[in-house]
């Protein structure tokens, strides 16, 4: 089971630093050095060097829909949506179907809804940090706005929801490191009262678990656990038993997670289980939990990594559907059930992307969001008795979808013969024949994560400005198999970026690109991809924009927050392992901060002053550097963020910054 190990070292994809921090826990001062951070004024200028007569303003693509995230109430009585205000905030409403009456329920004020769902037919969860300093507090409140209650109300702890219980809606399970700071462990909390019950102690500090796993009624059945640094162990314990066995032990990167016991079978040790321990692709399989054996196979694809099931609560626990996601998102529906509902799906949005978003509980409305790569979405609410989706809300119609620019999905081998997927959004000056700037945007993680087919907000607002926007899902991405995967294993900062290179080449020689005029913009690992391209191919970049990147890989694991430190050993077969001599040799040398001499074109750093993946003394030591050689780097900061901007103010500032700054490089 690796869901939770996968989502922590999706976390940990950024960097800190080993200097003298400086946060607002320790004092009232900002954190870092805000005397790098460039004026008003000068930000100003790049603002104005973007500045131009287009159809569409930045405005435009960022800011918050008036309506979005758009939920069904468990009964179908109510829906639940964000609605933008003048001032940028999104608050919760609720609106009445029967008689359409809408009703404030969270008010969005200092700090931004992460998130939001239905609990109950009367009670909403809700999520929120501080700033960005991702320590999530998970709130529940009424319908009607009142009895509005903090269920983790615990300074520097960190919640997560780990399993809404259908059977008993009013209590939840959470995952804290309440505590102690190293680790998660699972608690029972009622939604109402907030009375909380701890489940199970992580008690072995040198094999900790990592994530458990609990059935709808809310009993312990299994966990993973770290054993030896670098391997997991799955343990299960058979219903009617006492004790838990153990199953298998994996490589740290295998899967083994229990998506959903078998709820419709007369054995109560059958799971769905999404595995690659015995093969390259990930699949799913019913396997029997007490005889530790793969009963049979449920879904696979030969080329892909295959992630979703979807079961009925209503239907005796069937399968609706199996997704996978390869150039697109696929749907491959099961039940018949389902099958009516895929079938005019897809004869009423053929083209179109559609995903179900949420059901009510009776499963005879569903909620459908509805999109394209040029098309940003709309939310339809679908009716199982009339088999027609009606239109609740188009998110962005401002943007009209003839105007948008093409994603194209591509595919090419690599200069050491690996075939690299990945996608190009292309402005019509290219579909007409020309060749255009472009802006390579290598993501995050590097691992335990990919680009995808999509709208894609950046990439159209930079497509709008006549810049193509070139996207590649390099080695080490996600859904392409444990070999592809493993592939990218040390090689951040080499053969990474060569993948870019190689997706740079073949996208030149198909006659989209302007040789001439490329930059590179990332954030996290891309930030720190960007920083490594400016270095590495100076011949090839023209500039670059590092938001929220990496500097330094030796601070990367010295910076490691407490509940981060248990997965050091296998960030380390990411990265690299700094007490081997030889890697640690490596490391520095793929770390910008020791090569910012080479650094030629022009640089644009942005950053958030809480950002508690990247500490901000991360780019506050680039732009030092290269201001000591007297390179002037205009540098963003903004204190009310983390890792990567929520806010719809600065989303705007930062992104009229950047349009400017490719305006004074790249045309």
């Amino acid at each position: 089971m690796k869901t939770r190990i996968e989502i922590i070292l999706l976390l940990t994809l950024s960097m800190h630093t080993t200097m003298t921090r400086t946060t607002h826990a320790q004092t009232n001062a900002l954190p870092g050095n805000p005397t790098l951070v460039s004026s008003e004024k000068d930000l100003q200028k790049l603002i104005d060097a973007g500045a131009g007569d287009y159809k569409y303003q930045v405005e435009d693509y960022f800011s918050n829909p008036i309506s979005s995230d758009f939920e069904l109430s468990p009964n179908g009585r109510y829906l639940s949506f964000k609605e933008r205000d003048d001032k940028g905030k999104s608050h919760v409403m609720i609106k009445e179907l029967s008689t359409g009456k809408i009703t404030p329920a969270i008010e969005e004020k200092e700090n931004v809804i992460i998130g939001y769902g239905w609990a109950t037919d009367t009670r909403l969860l809700y999520l929120m940090d501080k700033a960005g300093n991702e320590n999530y507090h998970l709130y529940a409140v009424d319908i009607d706005g009142a009895n509005n209650r903090d269920l983790t109300p615990y300074e520097g702890v960190r919640a997560s929801i780990l399993e809404r219980l259908p059977e008993n809606p009013e209590s939840i399970i959470l995952l804290m490191n309440k505590d102690n700071k190293l680790y998660f462990e699972p608690y029972r909390v009622n939604i109402i009262t907030g009375e909380s019950t701890k489940l199970y102690d992580n008690a072995d500090p040198k094999n900790p678990i990592n994530d458990f796993k609990f059935d709808k009624d809310g009993n312990l059945r299994g966990f993973t656990q770290i054993f030896n640094g670098k391997e997991v162990q799955y343990f299960y314990r058979p219903v009617g038993t006492v004790g838990f066995k153990l199953l298998n032990t994996a490589s740290w990167y295998r899967k083994f997670t229990v998506l959903a016991f078998n709820y419709a079978s007369k054995n109560p040790d059958d799971a769905y289980v999404l595995t690659n321990v015995d093969s390259d692709k990930a699949r799913i399989v019913l396997f029997d939990m007490r005889k530790n054996k793969v009963i049979k196979e449920i879904f696979s694809n030969k080329d892909y990594d295959v992630s979703e099931i979807s079961l009925s609560g209503e239907r005796n626990w069937e399968i609706d559907y199996l997704t996978y996601e390869g150039e697109k998102r696929i749907i491959k529906p099961v039940s018949r059930h389902f099958k009516t509902i895929y079938k005019n799906l897809e004869k009423q949005f053929r083209g179109y992307e559609f995903q179900i978003t949420g059901k009510t509980n009776d499963e005879k409305q569903y909620l459908v969001k509805v999109s394209s790569d040029r098309l940003f979405g709309g939310f339809y609410r679908y009716d199982t008795r009339t088999g027609k989706a009606i239109l609740l809300h188009d998110l962005m119609p401002q943007l009209k979808e003839e105007d948008m620019a093409v994603m194209r999905p591509i595919t090419f081998t690599s200069r050491d013969g690996l075939t690299l997927h990945g996608y190009i959004t292309l402005p019509k000056e290219a579909l007409n024949g020309g060749k255009v700037p472009t802006i390579v945007n290598p993501h995050g993680g590097p691992h335990n994560t990919r680009d995808s087919w999509g709208f894609n907000r950046e990439a159209q607002l930079f497509a709008s400005r006549g810049y193509a926007t070139l996207q590649i899902n390099f080695r080490i991405s996600n859904g392409y198999g444990a070999g592809f995967y493993k592939a990218g294993f040390k090689q951040a900062g080499r053969k990474i970026m060569d993948d870019l290179e190689d997706g740079v080449q073949y996208s030149i020689a198909q006659g989209w690109v302007d040789p001439d005029k490329i930059g590179i913009y990332g954030g996290s690992h891309g930030g720190y991809a960007t920083l490594m391209g400016l270095i590495k191919s100076p011949n090839l970049y023209k500039a670059g924009v590092d938001y929220v990147g990496i500097s330094n890989i030796a601070t990367f694991f010295d910076g490691f927050p407490e509940y981060w430190k248990i997965l050091k050993e296998m960030v380390e077969d990411v990265w690299y392992d700094l007490d081997d001599p030889k890697e640690a040799q490596i490391a520095k040398d793929v770390s910008p901060i020791f090569h910012v001499d080479e650094i030629k074109s022009p640089l644009f750093v942005v950053q958030g002053g809480n950002d508690p993946r990247v500490n901000i003394l991360e780019s506050d030591q680039i732009v030092e550097a290269l201001r000591k050689r007297g390179v002037d780097v205009p540098y963003m900061v903004k204190y009310d963020e983390g890792h990567g901007f929520l806010r719809e103010e600065n989303q705007i500032v930062f992104y009229k910054a950047m349009v400017g700054f490719w305006g004074l490089h790249l045309r």
